[in-house]
């Protein structure tokens, strides 16, 4: 929910209520500006030096001191700054504008942000140097960048009508940023919904009640493809945390390690309906595992994250994702190998199908149609401490 006052003597007030805590500043006169919708480059360098001369720091001290107490990793600062950008010039009514405030507060924060036009399409990307796929990049000076509103020109071809990158420096702006998300912040609770799920584990129902948070959801709309290792390790909240970890502790509190590793592959398995990403999402789309949780429909790679999450935090055990053509499926490394093994880097493993397949598969068993084909291992997790 956002909230918007303006006062005229004396600027305007932003109010971002987001996260738990609300974010609040007053914004002064001299950092709002004025902006014609038909854009070009002198417009942004003229627009930059009026704020750049205003009281602007407030705004960049309060967003920085917010990012430190709450511990944000930079996507989810980003998503922040986003909402107080819409809150000062908001994206319907002026876009030019609106992303002109994204980037100037993403600049004054330390990070090394760009701006570039293509045929009045305003491009914004940021310096980057982790593993993304599914946007568009640039190089520039040898320097990784990513674009960070590819989703509102969705159909654009960039590489056929490459941006013209504006050139306006900014002083300290030289920081990378980052897609991984190690630590989930608390939302706003009045968002916290309640999901109940259930499957059948060797003939009892096993029934759940998992707390979720709309805007959560919202906070990963357009979340790139990252890394598996990043995809894998983006953590649950507290409260989705608080409401399926101990529950999942109790059920398998007298199963041996290898049995409660077979409930959590069955929970992943079944607790939730299959449907792949294209006709779910029209498009690809990995889900975090809280995500996966939220949804009506997961494919394989959102059962895989949900699973290697679960087995990690349940039992810590080594394992590798294994990605085929057209697939992704888990294997585990237990004290003996289970079945028919996937030996990798003289380490032992057994498969563990976290995805419905036609064949009801134990651990140690691979689907009939991927014995012969190739796969490779895209992330090996091997804990700290056992």
């Amino acid at each position: 929910m956002l909230s918007f006052t303006k006062v005229k003597a004396q600027g305007q007030e932003v109010r971002v209520d987001f996260y738990k805590d609300p974010f609040l500043v007053k914004v002064d006169n001299s950092a709002l500006i004025d902006m014609p919708q038909l854009l070009n480059a002198e417009i942004f360098k003229k627009c930059y030096a009026a704020i750049d001369a205003g009281k602007y720091q407030p705004i960049i001290d309060s967003l920085l001191n917010y990012k430190q107490e709450h511990q944000l990793n930079d996507w989810l600062y980003y998503q922040l700054i986003r909402r107080v950008a819409q809150q000062i010039s908001p994206k319907e009514v002026n876009y030019g504008r609106y992303t002109f405030y994204k980037w100037f507060m993403l600049n004054k924060s330390g990070y090394d942000a760009r701006l570039a036009l293509s045929h009045q399409k305003l491009i914004f990307y940021v310096y980057n140097n982790e593993d993304i796929s599914d946007i568009p990049y640039f190089m520039v000076d040898g320097k990784q960048f990513v674009c960070l509103n590819y989703h509102d020109y969705a159909k654009a071809d960039l590489n056929t009508d490459p941006p013209i990158p504006v050139n306006i420096p900014v002083a300290a702006a030289t920081k990378a940023f980052s897609y991984r998300v190690i630590l989930m912040p608390d939302f706003k609770p009045e968002h916290d919904i309640e999901k109940q799920m259930s499957f059948v584990y060797e003939h009892k129902t096993y029934h759940f009640k998992v707390k979720l948070n709309t805007d959560q959801e919202k906070a990963f709309n357009n979340y790139p493809g990252v890394s598996f290792e990043t995809y894998f390790n983006i953590p649950l909240s507290k409260e989705t945390y608080g409401s399926l970890i101990p529950l999942l502790k109790k059920n398998m509190k007298k199963m041996d390690e290898k049995k409660g590793v077979d409930y959590l592959m069955r929970f992943t398995r079944y607790a939730f309906l299959y449907e792949n990403d294209n006709d779910n999402f029209g498009k690809e789309k990995r889900l975090s595992p809280g995500e996966t949780l939220a949804s009506n429909y997961s494919d394989c790679d959102d059962r895989a994250a949900l699973f290697f999450y679960l087995v990690k935090e349940l039992y810590n055990l080594p394992m590798i994702a294994l990605l085929y053509p057209t697939h992704i499926t888990m294997a585990v490394e237990f004290s003996k190998p289970i079945g028919d093994p996937i030996v990798y880097k003289g380490k032992t493993y057994s498969l563990c199908e976290p995805t419905p397949q036609g064949e009801n598969l134990e651990i140690g068993q691979m689907s009939a149609k991927l014995k012969s084909t190739p796969y490779h291992v895209v992330y090996a997790y091997e804990p700290l401490h056992k």
